[in-house]
């Protein structure tokens, strides 16, 4: 994916000029390492959690007004921000809460945890929603980047959407409109602002609900890295002839050698060379050098370009 792009600001705003048009609990340089899996990357110029439809329409419409240049973030899972940080507003998805809506659909706010849905869902005998067990992030992170794992999909389960148009105003929309492809939507091109989910699930058996997550849980200890990391990094090839009609990036990756490099504290993951981990002191630079010199052996050795999947800020 491409880096977000980044205008330099080129004026001097007086911070409660920012706060009032932005909102008040603004921040100024806030260090953005520490909201990422990665642990990378420099500071935010501004940054804001929003926790309401008026805070967000707030935010934006501020910062359209001041030519602040903005981007939106979740849980941070997916994320690899320059280490020079972000010369503009970053803003914080953090709207929460989860709600059972008629007898097997789950409606959540978008800034929620993945897996307290997961959970959720297992306490009322639901299931379908067990392949996302064990995936970071949020809920509209996973819904706008359409996350998924064994088999699964968050296109599988999710039937409607309340957004944020570039005008600021609310409105729902339904699965089609979302347009979902592998690790990708709609979402990503209108750069509408997902607010809440609903998802649609099925009665289940409790036990083997529990039982399913528990396989699914132990198989990611497994495979997993207990270091930072950003999960998979680069996506699987569209292939019908492979399980789940993907050719594995990690198997790709694996043939060509990839398991053998390092580029400072950045390392391959013994165990799965579709991951890269923060062994130290990992900056991005090294974590984006590194993903660089993976996508060059595998065009190398296999003639195949890599597409990464995650979502880099700033300057590259």
């Amino acid at each position: 994916m491409k880096a977000t792009v980044q205008l330099p600001l080129n004026q001097n705003i007086p911070e409660s000029d920012v706060a009032a048009a932005i909102g008040d609990t603004v921040e100024f340089d806030k260090p953005l390492a520490p909201l990422t899996s990665f642990r990378t990357g420099g500071p935010a110029k501004y940054f804001i959690a929003v926790r309401s439809v008026d805070e967000i329409v707030r935010a934006i419409s501020g910062a359209c007004r001041l030519d602040i240049p903005y981007v939106l973030i979740g849980g941070g899972s997916n994320l690899l921000i320059s280490d020079a940080g972000f010369d503009g507003l970053v803003i914080k998805i953090a709207i929460a809460g989860i709600q059972l809506v008629g007898e097997t659909t789950i409606e959540c706010g978008a800034g929620e945890n993945l897996m307290a849905v997961v959970e959720f869902a297992a306490s009322k005998s639901l299931t379908g929603l067990e392949f996302a067990a064990g995936i970071w992030g949020t809920a509209g992170g996973a819904v706008y980047g359409n996350a998924g794992a064994y088999g699964g999909g968050m296109s599988d389960v999710v039937t409607e959407v309340v957004l944020i148009d570039s005008e600021g105003k609310t409105k729902t929309r339904n699965h089609e409109y979302c347009r979902f492809a592998y690790r990708d939507s709609y979402l990503k091109m209108t750069k509408e602002v997902i607010v809440t989910v609903r998802i649609k699930l099925q009665k289940g058996e409790p036990g083997r609900i529990r039982e399913k997550i528990a396989d699914i849980l132990a198989d990611r200890k497994t495979k997993h890295p207990d270091q930072l990391t950003a999960g998979c990094f680069f996506k699987n090839i569209e292939d019908p002839s492979q399980p789940h009609g993907k050719l594995a990036a990690g198997r790709l990756l694996e043939e060509a050698g990839a398991k053998l490099l390092s580029v400072g504290d950045a390392e391959v993951f013994e165990k799965h060379a579709n991951m890269i981990v923060n062994v130290g002191h990992a900056t991005s630079h090294d974590i984006h050098e590194l993903a660089t010199r993976m996508k060059e052996l595998v065009r190398k050795n296999s003639g195949v370009e890599l597409e990464e999947e995650i979502t880099r800020i700033g300057q590259f």
